[in-house]
């Protein structure tokens, strides 16, 4: 494998799947805004992102044996299309008046069916395009697209609003999404070769299927840092998804306000993900996964939960996202290393269904306490405000600020949870790299 071309590749397929994200960043703050105004509940924000987590673990099994057999290149040009075939829909349904909620769950549906292929596809080619000293670094860059996004796309959304309304935000998205197609159509990405360990597991569909699962169990440290994993990605569930919408409520649907701490929270991501792609994480990097995941919880959420005011929420937004890319940063590296690149498609996906089958019930179940107990309950009359008043307030939004702290609390004791048990916090002494023997099975574009 030619290590150059590979990764002059990536650094291409990076950008324009950056370029998709800012995009698709923009119109998903601009329809997240025009469902709280339609309909004033958490509930109906919330089921938009639960909409879309869903699918992802329907598919995502098949789609990790198909990655595998795929030209993984192709994988992603596809689950671009389709993507943007679900954004061409919620335009025509915009442009004649006829988008309604339940319109927009049912597209982000097809975006979670498609956005799995599309990850699988890009995390199992990484591994093969770039030495694996860089695997934390490409995590960085991953990290920088994804907070770029955050910090430009409100922005630049809550301009073009009043300019192109949108339709016209709509329009950008769908010509981001045939940018990145056209970087991945002159670039070369390559395949693995089989190898006797993946011979060993291709015999039928429903043993492919079913082989990451077998993998996961096999391996007590990986398993173990996957469920500190879950347990966080669980505590998050249940507040992050209510920040847009406890923001909203407690400055009486403020947009600017919201898009500053949106925007913060991109530069808190931005800010941690250019140090991880300078510093290249922690030597141990299971230690910056397990701190990592504590630091989030304890500075971010908390902080969050109980600020009332665009400087508290400033410097939660900042602590909220720093720490993340480090911790999944070193996370995604520790499994790009252990795990072969020929199996890391039906891995990788056993261990991301295994990771989300719980948030998007936590979602649900922080937008029903939100809006049916802990909202009334921390209203200026309401039977918790004398006694949890103090710390995240009364009135409007409250009650998701309450939730927050607690999300807050439960991540913390994830992270550090993990110190207590020796496969996780040995994993990469106990578990060898993979060999690097695999090499390209076809001929650059």
């Amino acid at each position: 494998m030619n290590t150059n071309r590979s990764m002059t590749s990536f650094g291409i397929m990076w950008f324009g799947q950056t370029i998709s994200l800012i995009g698709t960043s923009m119109s998903t703050f601009a329809l997240m805004i025009w469902v709280w105004q339609q309909t004033g509940q958490a509930t109906a924000t919330v089921l938009t992102g639960v909409s879309g987590i869903i699918p992802a673990l329907l598919v995502g099994i098949v789609a990790g044996v198909l990655v595998d057999r795929w030209d993984r290149k192709w994988v992603m040009i596809v689950s671009d299309l389709a993507a943007g075939v679900s954004s061409i829909i919620i335009l025509v349904l915009f442009s004649t008046n006829q988008l309604q909620v339940w319109h927009l769950y049912v597209t982000a549906a097809i975006d979670g069916a498609a956005g799995v292929f599309q990850y699988l596809a890009y995390s199992a080619s990484v591994s093969l395009m770039i030495p694996k000293a860089q695997y934390a670094r490409a995590s960085g860059l991953q990290s920088l697209s994804g907070y770029g996004a955050k910090i430009g796309a409100p922005i630049i959304a809550g301009i073009l609003i009043g300019v192109i309304g949108i339709a016209g935000i709509l329009i950008i998205d769908i010509v981001t999404f045939l940018f990145a197609v056209g970087t991945l159509l002159f670039i070369h990405v390559p395949n693995p070769t089989g190898t006797p360990q993946t011979e060993d597991t291709r015999s039928s569909f429903f043993q492919e299927a079913t082989f990451g699962f077998r993998y996961l169990f096999s391996h007590r440290g990986l398993l173990g840092l996957l469920l500190i994993l879950l347990a966080f990605s669980t505590a998050e569930s249940l507040g992050y998804p209510l920040i847009l919408p406890m923001i909203l409520a407690r400055t009486g649907n403020n947009e600017l306000i919201l898009g500053t701490v949106q925007s913060v929270l991109g530069i808190g991501g931005v800010i941690g993900a250019i140090l991880l792609t300078v510093w290249g994480g922690p030597r141990r990097k299971v230690y910056g996964v397990l701190v990592g995941v504590a630091l989030t919880g304890l500075l971010g959420d908390v902080l969050m939960g109980v600020g009332q005011s665009l400087p508290v929420w400033i410097t939660a937004a900042i602590f909220l996202e720093i720490f993340v890319p480090v911790f999944y940063g070193s996370y995604q590296a520790i499994w790009q290393s252990k795990v072969s690149p020929e199996i890391q498609g039906r891995v990788f996906a056993a261990r991301d269904l295994v990771a989300n089958i719980s948030p998007p019930v936590a979602m649900i179940l922080a937008a029903v306490l939100s809006d049916k107990v802990l909202e009334p309950a921390l209203m200026p009359n309401g039977s918790l405000a004398p006694v949890l008043g103090g710390l995240v307030g009364t009135g409007p939004g409250a009650g998701m600020g309450l939730l927050l702290v607690i999300a807050g609390v439960l991540s913390a004791v994830a992270g550090i949870s993990g110190f207590a048990f020796s496969a996780v916090r040995e994993v990469e002494m106990r578990l060898p790299d993979f060999q690097e023997t695999s090499e390209v099975v076809s001929e650059p574009i």
